[in-house]
């Protein structure tokens, strides 16, 4: 909203066209909001029939819905790309650096860095994970690193995801749809490619087998059909040319996984899992899990099979941790931030809760362990009963929430009922590590539908939309 109070992405202050936009703008300009209108259409049809839908949880069983999806892009330049990319790739480092070393030796405790107790007494600590000793000390095979902007070069890493980070299906089909509805912008625009993720998901996943084998069998494990983001698990594993198992499609004999097929029992290297640690093995976490794999672990701590992501990275994701990510870069790499925190407060020192409970009103509270948009308190949207809830909620349990200030996201051009208006946006970019560090150029962008809003989760009524970074 140019001229308001937030950065808007497309326009300056002065209302004149920043240069990124350039030709995105002028077809915005050329284009009736009823073609726009006739063209979302078309894109919803084009999502159904490609099946690409999210079931969001609390829904009926079964029960799926297509991701809204905005037609305008979102836009950075390949300066301001450029920038991001090598702060993500720092980022990622140092977390894979920290995660080694949390189910290591703890170097960075015996520093005074971070306290021994934020590892050993989080509730996201694996013990069964001391000591593993993974294939190129990678435990975070695929990151997802949530961005925010404030201002022309102002961005800021919102949280770090870890464990099983979802959502790049979507970037990819995005970019699918964009292409097919509008060609002609396209060739108007030289747009980064993105179509080469799974190819190198795929080698990424190739690299962490134990065997060092050149071609190991890889498998992706899902929760089945009812979770949220079966129909991203479905696509990756096609895309790659993998099967895509539940739990009960695999058995362990002698510390070895084992895939069920037509022609038997075939040895599998590597399991990219889209299950939380508490479910993937009933005999070493959950007894009543149905979903996971009874001896897995065994067979992981026998480097007989490897997971993507590792055993226990919530210790590393968890928002109790992420005020500490910039001293594991310093630790970990010697060198300072590149893309700096959102400034945290936490609720488990004395000082900053009470600062938190006198100024609930402006603050954004979240859960250290919440995730999707749940379990958060917007202060500045929220009624006076909501935040009387949260601070009983945080009186009682400090340790479990984290504070940030109210940040004034950027926006971007949006085409929703009432024709084109400025929304709220994020980024969340994908990192592959493996034999080298790999992102695609862009991300997933998310949008927040809803005038003012500053929630963009798609569980929360948020969408998305194809993110460029341009060439030249």
């Amino acid at each position: 909203m140019a001229g308001g109070r937030f950065f808007d992405e497309m326009r300056g202050m002065d209302g004149t066209v920043r240069e990124p936009y350039r030709e995105v703008a002028r077809w915005i300009e050329d284009t009736p909001d009823r073609r726009m209108e006739q063209k979302r259409r078309e894109a919803e049809i084009l999502f159904r029939r490609l099946g690409i839908t999210f079931g969001a949880y609390g829904a009926v069983a079964g029960h799926e819905t297509a991701i809204p999806f905005d037609l305008i892009p979102r836009v950075l330049s390949q300066a301001e790309w450029r920038r991001l990319e090598a702060g993500l790739i720092q980022r990622t480092r140092a977390l894979n650096a920290f995660l080694r070393d949390a189910y290591g030796k703890r170097e960075i405790c015996r520093a005074g860095r971070i306290p021994e107790a934020q590892i050993l007494q989080n509730e996201q600590f694996v013990p069964l994970a001391q000591d593993l000793d993974l294939p190129g000390g990678v435990h975070a095979h695929v990151c997802g690193i949530d961005l925010v902007r404030t201002g022309e070069d102002e961005f800021f890493v919102l949280e770090d995801n870890v464990r099983t980070p979802s959502g790049v299906s979507y970037m990819l089909e995005n970019r699918e749809v964009m292409m097919r509805l509008f060609p002609r912008l396209f060739a108007d625009n030289i747009v980064l490619p993105v179509g080469r993720y799974s190819e190198a998901l795929i080698e990424t996943l190739k690299a962490a087998a134990f065997s060092g084998a050149s071609d190991p069998c890889i498998a992706l494990l899902t929760p089945g059909q009812y979770n949220s983001a079966y129909f991203e698990h479905a696509f990756l594993a096609d895309e790659m040319g993998i099967e895509l198992v539940e739990g009960s499609d695999l058995f362990v004999d002698e510390s070895r996984v084992y895939m069920r097929t037509p022609r038997g029992p075939r040895r599998v290297d590597v399991i990219y899992r889209r299950i939380d640690d508490a479910f993937l093995d009933p005999l070493s976490f959950r007894p009543d899990s149905m979903l996971g794999v009874p001896g897995l672990v065994s067979a992981i701590r026998s480097r007989n099979v490897n997971i993507a992501n590792a055993l226990g990275n919530g210790v590393a994701d968890d928002k109790s941790t992420y005020p500490y990510v910039p001293e594991m870069i310093r630790f970990y790499l010697g060198e300072e931030p590149l893309i700096p925190n959102v400034p945290t407060y936490r609720c488990a020192i004395a000082e900053e809760c009470r600062y938190v409970l006198d100024h609930l009103r402006e603050l954004v509270v979240k859960e250290t362990h919440g995730s999707g948009g749940k379990g958060m308190l917007v202060g500045p949207a929220a009624s006076q009963a909501e935040i009387e809830e949260f601070r009983l909620r945080i009186q009682a349990d400090p340790a479990g929430y984290i504070a940030q200030p109210t940040l004034a996201l950027s926006t971007c051009p949006t085409f929703v009922e009432q024709g084109i208006a400025p929304r709220h946006v994020d980024l969340r970019p994908f990192i592959l590590s493996g034999r080298e560090v790999v992102i695609m150029p862009g991300g997933l962008t998310r949008v927040a539908l809803r005038e003012g809003s500053l929630v963009v989760n798609s569980s929360q009524g948020g969408g998305t939309k194809d993110t460029w970074v341009l060439g030249t």
